[in-house]
């Protein structure tokens, strides 16, 4: 009767259209009245309880760092030499778009943020040389969404954050297997560049070379600095985001000077508005993921999958389905931190890695964010390239069966996403 109830309420505003941290905390809210017949009181702790951890600092920072960068002149920094290695190659322009892409999200962590901030330079680029329109939209569309992948990612914070596992380790998970998928899209890029004849290459003197990587080298060094620090045990991945914020500041303010400082205000606007609308819709879920722990639902759950389903590869393959539905019809927050701990104790079961599964899960939600009707970075793409929902959807086709692919390929070969952590971190 409980868990019907708690059930029915959830569902109820979720069909009335309910923001979903409202649907939590209603949810919750119901639970204590009805059921547990205790004091609001309680709620609000328990939302406080939910704020109270410092790895959560990170997500303001990381979102100020992208914000920053999206604005001033990193980003073209980043294109030019990624242009430099690998423009001499056919289709050296859909690769170096992507190679920047893949920069650009180990430095910004948002993929909204890295598909504005490469898909503006690069799509009249790509066009400018010949490549086809459908398929620079949906290269630049697609390759944005590595930005939750590759660390820093702040996706990958919450999911550290519900899951209780350490974020250096799925920091560290997340590199191969978004190199892996950013391979396979220029190996793409490639196949159709010489399938259509866009061989335009990009040839450069000694001393052109060497001007465009003096001018580079500032936005390559921060992404290695990050990085380097978690890895290195310099920093926390907390320390790291507001490592992140400060050089990339000095670097836009006092190296490129592209940014103005009259730009910082709505900046830090932005970054605080976004960040407030995560920090409580988290704050919300943890309130409801304590409400399903008191229930046991996570348990309930994991002894009907694991009756049903008795092998643990048939098992990724059906969260696998779920996951990509989940990710169409759910925003991001929403899939990472309510679905997964619902499954942890299923995932325990299966002996599955909970690291690796964070993996699998960021792959379904950049599968999301391509697909309507929470497909993010269609309609960043529709305003950057004022195209129709239509046709930049139809332009993603192709490399959203890409990213299943090389989704397949990851949740069926695990050491992909834990090989840097064993052999590193000795997990």
């Amino acid at each position: 009767m409980n868990l019907a109830l708690v059930l029915i309420c959830f569902f109820a505003l979720l069909a009335l259209s309910t923001p979903i941290a409202i649907v939590l905390v209603a949810t919750t809210a119901v639970y204590l009245i009805f059921v547990a017949q205790t004091p609001l009181t309680s709620l609000i702790q328990q939302l406080f309880n939910g704020l109270d951890n410092f790895v959560l600092l990170g997500v303001p920072f990381f979102i100020l760092a992208g914000n920053i960068m999206a604005e001033g002149a990193i980003s073209t920094r980043l294109v030019n030499v990624m242009k430099l290695c690998v423009g001499r190659f056919t289709g050296g322009l859909a690769m170096a778009s992507i190679l920047a892409c893949m920069f650009f999200a180990a430095i910004s962590g948002s993929s909204p943020a890295t598909v504005i901030a490469i898909g503006s330079i690069m799509m009249p680029a790509l066009i400018k040389e010949g490549y086809g329109e459908r398929f620079s939209m949906g290269l630049l569309t697609s390759s944005g969404s590595l930005g939750i992948l590759i660390p820093p990612s702040i996706p990958m914070i919450l999911y550290a954050l519900v899951m209780n596992v350490s974020v250096a380790e799925i920091f560290m998970a997340g590199f191969l297997p978004g190199v892996f998928i950013g391979l396979c899209l220029m190996g793409y890029s490639y196949y159709q560049s010489g399938k259509n004849n866009w061989r335009q290459k990009e040839a450069y003197t000694l001393r052109e070379a060497l001007k465009v990587l003096k001018d580079g080298i500032w936005a390559l060094l921060l992404p290695v600095l990050v990085l380097g620090g978690i890895y290195g045990g310099i920093f926390t991945p907390t320390e790291a985001a507001a490592v992140s914020v400060v050089y990339a500041l000095i670097i836009e303010l006092c190296v490129y000077r592209e940014l103005k400082i009259s730009r910082l205000f709505s900046i830090c606007r932005d970054s605080a508005v976004l960040s407030g609308c995560l920090l409580f819709i988290l704050s919300c879920a943890m309130t409801f993921i304590w409400l399903l722990t008191v229930e046991q639902i996570p348990q309930k759950l994991a002894e009907i999958i694991v009756t049903n389903i008795e092998s643990k590869w048939l098992f990724l393959l059906a969260i696998n389905g779920a996951l990509l539905i989940i990710g169409a019809l759910m925003d991001i927050v929403t899939a990472i931190i309510i679905v997964s701990p619902i499954l942890g104790e299923t995932l325990t079961k299966y002996n599955i890695d909970l690291v690796h599964y964070g993996i699998i899960m960021i792959i379904n939600v950049e599968c999301g964010f391509l697909t309507p009707p929470f497909g993010l970075n269609l309609f960043v793409s529709m305003a950057i390239m004022k195209r129709s929902l239509v046709e930049v959807g139809k332009a993603i086709l192709p490399f959203i069966l890409i990213f299943l692919s090389c989704l397949l390929v990851i949740t069926y070969v695990p050491w992909i996403a834990t090989f840097l952590p064993k052999i590193f971190l000795g997990k």
